[in-house]
């Protein structure tokens, strides 16, 4: 598939004979604005209608995207795209390798090309589940109906002691928001209430979100008989918050997931599509003009010491030509290798091509 830089639709359904029928459509005077492929496998690809495609199977696709993020500030792109991959390091270290025993020599781990990251896992077992068999894993990861107290007591279960870790977190945080000014509260309960994964399993009725509610919540949960308890009981954990107990298990159960995207086209989950499409390690993306880079397992954890580093290593364009820009944003935040720009709307600055094509294609600033 391939997005061209104006409004008609992307041209799908196409096949090629040959690397140079490929090129041509690459190299030509007017190239696309973002390539992508797909990742099921069909007889014929380039039937137009996909009932005439003969579908075949499909891999598993988990794309994580920065800005789907509780509290991420869109504008300082360096500190998304750091905690985006924080995620995909926690999905593929907590979930995917341990609870479902993906190996990574069967997957391929890159950075988008702008405000995430994706997990390709190709491998023959499971290339004919159906979406309602990928929904199960992605049900699995984000602990949909999950039945909290049924795995808190089983350490052997992962879910048993991400639940336990969840506590720890969820109690820190209800003390932070409950300790807080009235200006730091606010946020706080925006990140709070944001995390919560409604639905938990035996759940009537989804909680009371309301900043009343957590107020409630977190002025319980600074008991410190209480905070005993909890920590040390299996049974019954969210009796202790009478009311507020379903609120307390949605929070957990938000603070121990992994965020997945959603298709555009659809609303349902990139995982789940069995016909998806996926940006084309290598090429550019459209909306930031920094490359689609494949990089090694090892390299996912942000905290490692060698740690991939997108801003360095995605960038195509000069570092050396100079630009002037006008900045169209306030309070932005972004990085190009060791070139880091912080202003507001109207600024005007010189940086690096590479910079300049950064900032304009998000739209963050203009040329002079």
């Amino acid at each position: 598939m391939f997005m061209g830089w104006d409004d008609r639709p992307p041209r799908r359904h196409i096949g090629f004979d040959s690397p140079e029928s490929l090129s041509n459509i690459l190299t030509r005077s007017s190239p696309p604005h973002s390539c992508f492929h797909s990742t099921a496998y069909y007889d014929r690809p380039s039937e137009y209608k996909m009932a005439d495609k003969g579908w075949r199977g499909a891999d598993l696709i988990f794309d994580l995207d920065g800005d789907h993020l509780v509290g991420v500030d869109a504008l300082d792109f360096p500190s998304m795209l750091n905690e985006i991959q924080e995620q995909a390091f926690r999905l593929w270290n907590d979930f995917l390798e341990p609870d479902f025993g993906f190996k990574a020599e069967k997957a391929t781990f890159s950075f988008s090309g702008h405000r995430g990251f994706h997990i390709h896992y190709r491998h023959p077992s499971i290339l004919h589940l159906d979406s309602k068999a990928r929904q199960e894993i992605v049900s699995h990861i984000s602990g949909s109906n999950l039945k909290i107290e049924m795995v808190l007591g089983n350490s052997d279960l992962a879910w048993g002691r991400r639940i336990r870790r969840g506590i720890d977190s969820v109690l820190d945080r209800l003390q932070e928001f409950h300790e807080g000014s009235d200006v730091d509260r606010r946020a706080l309960y925006r990140g709070l209430r944001s995390s919560a994964v409604i639905g938990v399993a035996g759940m009537t009725r989804p909680p009371s979100m309301s900043e009343k509610a957590m107020l409630k919540l977190a002025e319980m949960s600074v008991n410190s008989d209480r905070r005993r308890r909890l920590k040390n009981s299996t049974m019954n954990m969210s009796r202790q918050f009478g009311k507020q107990g379903d609120l307390f298990l949605a929070l957990i159960r938000g603070d121990q997931s992994v965020v997945l995207d959603q298709a555009a086209e659809n609303d349902d989950n990139v995982t789940v599509d069995i016909r998806r499409v996926i940006r084309w390690i290598g090429s550019l993306h459209g909306k930031a003009g920094l490359r689609v880079t494949e990089f090694p397992v090892e390299r996912l954890d942000p905290d490692a010491s060698n740690a991939f580093d997108a801003l360095s290593e995605a960038i195509t364009f000069s570092r050396q030509k100079r630009e002037s820009v006008k900045l169209e944003l306030d309070d932005i935040t972004a990085r190009i290798g060791e070139e880091v720009v912080e202003g507001n709307n109207g600024d005007v600055i010189e940086v690096s091509e590479a910079m300049a094509i950064f900032l304009g294609l998000k739209r963050w600033a203009s040329s002079v």
